[in-house]
């Protein structure tokens, strides 16, 4: 089947056409890295006892020295300081041990063997302390990146004057927490406003527009009275910041996005969209709208290129209906065959309990179309108006780095 969400008893229908089930197969890449990891775990242990057999079925001239000079190294890496040294001091009392019922514990080639045990044991502590130290420095850089994620890209809370929001961050860099692409929410005085961008390039330049995005994105949306203003607002903002900072390309930068209000009570929609993927409007009863802008309006940072006033567009935003915004990451996607995925055919017809179950859903019906490997950072961010019979509340959604899950 294809991919199916369930979150606190609520069923989401099922994206996808009957290719195999998503989840089965993250479940079972899980089981094989554990099972892998725990076979070269105890790979230490069979290389002794390997080389306790090879010597006592083998006449005297075949020895099992390689088998017991392996083990402590293969143990440096994984193991603990104290299992190492362990592993280290079984190998050689093993090669001490085979001399003595051999007859053969002063010869040359005993000595040799036992030495050659004993300084690949040393060498294999010291490995296992280099490794620990880097690990260590490797586990303080991820919680500095998990803190700039938060402090740059906040989890939104999971319901905002009255509106249920889920958000999801996948970025395509291994080990990366945050990338080019940005999602904001907030509750202002004219309504919700919300904004999805995709800043150009990658790395920590992108990073740094992205900051500079959002934080003008915070200020003009508690101030401006329009999406216009906020959309003028921000391309300031990137114009002065290009100026200012190397890394942001004054000339060549640019950012995709699109600008979002919902004021209280209207069961209206407001967007202006700045060369961004058309947003999707899903309604209870399975319709999909594609909420493409009656004409296209180039990104935010190219104003030098031609002036044309913004016009935000409206459209009805009725309960049960969910908003969802994506960039280009979610519809760049492609399986093996080089097909684009589409998120319009994927999600028509399909009803979702609430926000947070269409982008778990969505999100893994992608991993599994693209075979789990991303090539470009993925935002989403979703948001309902709660008809009847929907929950008010959704379980968190936590940034998701390339890799995992899969």
């Amino acid at each position: 089947m294809g991919l199916g969400q369930r979150d606190n008893g609520e069923r989401a229908d099922d994206v996808g056409d009957g290719d195999g089930d998503s989840g089965g197969a993250r479940d079972g890449g899980g089981f094989g890295n554990g099972a892998a990891r725990q076979v070269v775990r105890v790979l230490p242990g069979v290389l002794i006892v390997l080389g306790l057999v090879f010597d006592l079925l083998t006449p005297p001239s075949f020895t099992g020295s390689p088998f017991f000079s392996a083990a402590p190294l293969i143990a440096a890496p994984l193991s603990s300081l104290r299992a190492t040294a362990l592993t280290g001091a079984i190998a050689s009392l093993a090669v001490v041990v085979l001399h003595a019922l051999n007859g053969t514990t002063w010869k040359v080639e005993a000595v040799t063997e036992l030495v050659t045990v004993l300084t690949v044991s040393g060498l294999a502590l010291l490995i296992n302390r280099v490794v620990r130290r880097s690990g260590e420095r490797l586990a303080s850089a991820r919680g500095i990146a998990e803190a700039a994620q938060r402090a740059v890209l906040p989890t939104p809370a999971d319901r905002i004057a009255g509106l249920n929001v889920s958000a999801w961050y996948e970025a395509a860099q291994a080990d990366a927490f945050i990338g080019g692409d940005l999602y904001a929410v907030q509750d202002t005085p004219y309504g919700v406003r919300l904004a999805v961008g995709d800043v150009r390039g990658k790395g920590l330049g992108a990073v740094e527009a992205v900051a500079v995005v959002l934080g003008a994105f915070r200020e003009a949306a508690e101030t401006e009275p329009t999406l216009e203003c906020v959309a003028r607002r921000l391309e300031r903002a990137l114009a002065r910041e290009g100026m200012r900072r190397d890394s942001l390309d004054a000339v060549e930068g640019f950012t995709t996005c699109v600008l979002g209000e919902i004021p209280p009570g209207t069961g209206v929609l407001r967007l202006l969209n700045r060369g961004h993927p058309e947003p999707l409007l899903l309604h209870g009863d399975g319709r999909l709208a594609v909420l493409a802008p009656a004409e296209p309006a180039l990104p935010l940072g190219m104003g030098e290129l031609g002036a044309w006033p913004d016009r935000a567009e409206e459209w009805r935003f009725p309960a049960g209906a969910t908003l969802l915004l994506y960039t280009d990451g979610l519809t760049e996607a492609r399986d093996r065959a080089g097909a684009f995925y589409d998120p319009a055919d994927r999600l028509r017809g399909r009803v979702f309990p609430g926000p947070d179950a269409l982008l778990s859903a969505l999100s893994s019906d992608v991993r599994r179309h693209t075979g789990g490997g991303a090539t470009d950072d993925m935002a989403l961010l979703a948001v309902g108006r709660p008809g009847e019979g929907q929950p008010e509340r959704r379980r968190t959604v936590p940034v998701v780095r390339r890799g995992e899950g899969e």
